[in-house]
C-alpha cells in the first residue's frame, strides 16, 4: 500500500509517517511538503523503516508535481494547511490560497488517478465561536478565516465522497510533542513559557474554553483511518475540552512557582467547546491519558528549564 501524505514534515504529518511506514502493510509513505515552516530538525529526527519513506519538496498548488506524486498511491492523507488558532484573524490570502484553493487543487489531483481513500484534516474551527457544546450534527459557522478556509476546504472534499471513500476529520486545537514542533497553540505556548520563564500569560479572565486532541492522538487516529472499516464521513476528533485556567492549574502542578498574568481578566473570551462523542470513536483504539501525564512527557523534551527567570 502506498500512502501519500500532504504536509507530511509538518507538526503532524512527520509523527503520522513514522506510525504508517512502521506498519509492514505499508509499503511505501511520500512526503509532499514544500518546507515553510523550516523546521529543519524534521531531517534529523529517527523514522522507522527510512528506506520506505520519501520526502517531495513541492507545493499544493503545483497541479503538474502534485499529480505526478500521486500517481500508483492508494490513500491519501491531506494536512497541508495554513495553520492558526481557532479565532485568529490573520493573513486571508494565505489561508485562503492554501486551505480552500490548495485543497481544491488537491481533490481534482485525486479524482485524476486511482486513489480509494481520501482523509482530510480539517478543523473544529468551521463552528465558530460556541455558547453551548456542539456535536457532530451541528451546523458549521465559521467567524476567523481560517475556520471559513477549512470548511471551503470541507465542501471540495465532500465532491468526492460518490467516487472513493472519504473521510473528513474536524480536529480540536492539536498540542504535544512533535519533530515538527509548533508553539503558537496554548498549550505548547504555556509549556514555552513556563520552562523559560515560569509564568503564564493569559488573555481575559481564563475562564474560555477549547477543546484539544494530543498530537500523538490525531497520528494514531489518522494511521487507523487508512485502515479503518469506518464508513466514510464527517467526523469530530475531541480528547479534552478545558477551560485555559484549568491549563493552568496542570502547569502549576509540574512548576509549584508558576506565576500566571492575566492581561485584560475583565473581558470575556470567545469559547469553542467540542463534544468528545463521536461515530468515529467506536472504530478507534487509542487510550486515554491524563493532561498532567501528557504535560510531564512534554517537560522532559526540554533539555533545560527556567534558564531566564534564574537571571531576572
Amino acid at each position: 500500500m502506498k500512502v501519500v501524505i500532504t504536509g507530511g514534515a509538518g507538526y503532524i504529518g512527520y509523527g503520522l509517517a513514522d506510525l504508517l511506514a512502521a506498519n509492514e502493510k505499508v509499503t511505501s509513505v511520500l512526503l509532499y511538503d514544500n518546507l515553510s515552516r523550516q523546521n529543519d530538525a524534521v531531517f534529523f529526527s529517527p523514522i522507522s523503516r527510512p528506506e520506505q519513506v520519501r520526502l517531495i519538496k513541492a507545493d499544493i498548488l503545483d497541479t503538474r508535481k502534485l499529480r505526478k506524486a500521486l500517481s500508483g498511491a492508494d490513500v491519501l492523507i491531506h494536512l497541508a494547511a495554513r495553520v492558526s488558532t481557532p479565532f485568529a484573524n490573520q493573513d486571508p490570502h494565505f489561508f485562503e490560497q492554501v486551505n480552500h484553493w490548495g485543497t481544491a487543487e488537491t481533490v481534482y489531483a485525486a479524482e485524476a488517478t486511482d486513489i480509494r481513500r481520501f482523509i482530510y484534516l480539517s478543523s473544529a474551527s468551521v463552528y465558530g465561536k460556541t455558547t453551548a457544546q456542539v456535536t457532530e450534527e451541528t451546523i458549521p459557522n465559521p467567524q476567523s478565516y481560517y475556520g471559513i478556509s477549512k470548511l471551503r476546504g470541507e465542501e471540495h472534499v465532500a465532491r468526492l465522497k460518490d467516487s472513493r471513500e472519504t473521510y473528513i476529520i474536524r480536529c480540536g486545537n492539536v498540542y504535544g510533542y512533535s519533530a515538527a514542533l509548533r508553539f503558537d497553540a496554548v498549550i505548547n505556548n504555556f509549556m514555552l513559557q513556563a520552562n523559560l520563564e515560569n509564568r503564564l500569560t493569559i488573555h481575559g479572565s481564563g475562564m474560555q474554553k477549547r477543546s484539544f486532541a494530543h498530537v500523538l492522538d490525531v497520528d494514531r487516529m489518522l494511521s487507523e483511518l487508512v485502515f479503518t472499516d469506518a464508513p466514510g464521513g464527517t467526523y469530530n476528533f475531541i480528547r479534552k475540552t478545558l477551560s485555559i485556567n484549568e491549563i493552568a492549574d496542570a502547569f502549576e502542578a509540574l512548576f509549584p512557582q508558576l506565576e500566571r498574568i492575566y492581561i485584560n481578566q475583565h473581558i470575556g473570551m470567545s469559547s469553542l467547546e467540542v463534544s468528545s462523542d463521536s461515530r468515529l470513536s467506536a472504530h478507534l483504539s487509542i487510550p486515554e491519558t491524563s493532561l498532567l501525564d501528557e504535560l510531564k512527557a512534554f517537560k522532559s523534551r526540554f533539555a533545560f528549564g527556567n534558564s531566564l527567570s534564574a537571571l531576572q
